[in-house]
């Protein structure tokens, strides 16, 4: 019987590395694995052009994408995670010190839809008191979701010819909220430097006191294959959790990677994060971070309305206590 055929577009990460060698094969599929593109990009081509059949996407744009009624569903496989804290970068000339600072500034993103930027936001109203409707946003690149802004907020785009990077180092905005560390920080430029910095001290307290390593990206799919195989979405959450598993394993060898202290970082993670931070599931700390950005994604004008957690995901259980052990 021949196997149902699948383009799998994610990120190129160790933990889908056991599926893209076919290491691991989701049962009854066969699985095309795509990995040489740029988050924005894949992002885009999965909810504007269909281009594949299940894609790793922006948590937020999927929550936008089916307030709109999108022919998308989802499975809860989290490849990507990043606490966002390091990623607030100011102008140094600006006299930006505290959060509160940024209240009724310029502030650049790369877009007003991008995963980070909508928890980053969510934080700094609900966790340091600065109003998302304060700032003067700038945004860079057109949104993956076509959306009407919330009253109040005030956004708009820069020149196709403009950076939003250099009009940060250049002061035209006084901060800038980005995915991605900036260029001008690579290069070490003195007009800019972080909100935190000592994010990471920040970070760990924020883990600390909400149990959140925030979740960036979903794993999407076609309403069509799931309404045709409905059996796939499961087959291949299976898949993903397999394709970690042996992946986790791999990198708990400190000879994988030239870092000198690798494996003290390793033991770092699992004391401040627990045993195993990169869980998949609708697990209670997962559930309560997804409801938590479906929260700030009705907030700041992404839906008219706050979606459910039944809406955004597949079912992918089996049952209680199976398809833990396989017997003959």
């Amino acid at each position: 019987m021949a196997k149902l055929k699948l383009t799998l577009a994610c990120g190129d990460y160790e933990i889908i590395r056991p599926l893209k060698e076919g290491t691991v094969q989701p049962d009854g599929i066969e699985l095309n694995v795509l990995t040489d593109m740029d988050s924005t990009t894949r992002h885009w081509r999965f909810l504007r052009n269909q281009d594949f059949d299940v894609g790793e996407v922006s948590c937020s744009s999927y929550i936008a994408s089916k307030d709109k009624g999108f022919p998308f569903e989802a499975i809860p496989v989290f490849l990507h995670r990043r606490f966002r804290h390091g990623f607030v970068f100011v102008n140094t000339t600006k006299g930006i010190k505290t959060p509160k600072d940024l209240i009724g500034r310029k502030v650049g993103l790369k877009q007003y839809q991008s995963t980070a930027i909508l928890w980053l936001r969510g934080l700094l109203d609900h966790e340091y008191g600065v109003p998302f409707k304060s700032i003067d946003w700038y945004t860079e690149l057109a949104e993956a979701i076509d959306f009407t802004p919330p009253p109040g907020l005030r956004l708009q785009r820069i020149p196709d010819d403009k950076s939003i990077e250099t009009m940060l180092a250049e002061g035209e905005v006084d901060a800038l909220i980005h995915p991605d560390l900036i260029q001008p920080l690579v290069d070490k430029d003195p007009r800019v430097g972080r909100l935190f910095p000592n994010y990471k001290q920040e970070e760990m307290a924020f883990f600390q006191r909400t149990g959140t390593f925030p979740i960036m990206h979903v794993m999407g799919l076609k309403q069509e294959i799931v309404e045709k195989y409905r059996w796939a979405a499961m087959n291949l959450y299976q898949a993903f959790e397999k394709s970690k598993d042996i992946a986790m394993k791999r990198m708990a060898n400190p000879r994988i990677a030239p870092l000198a202290w690798y494996r003290e970082a390793w033991e770092e993670q699992e004391e401040v994060l627990g045993p195993d931070p990169w869980e998949y599931g609708l697990t209670e700390h997962n559930a309560k971070q997804l409801d938590q950005l479906a929260t700030f994604a009705h907030e700041q004008g992404l839906t008219n309305r706050k979606l459910t957690l039944d809406e955004l995901f597949l079912p992918v259980a089996q049952g209680h206590k199976r398809g833990k052990v396989f017997r003959i």
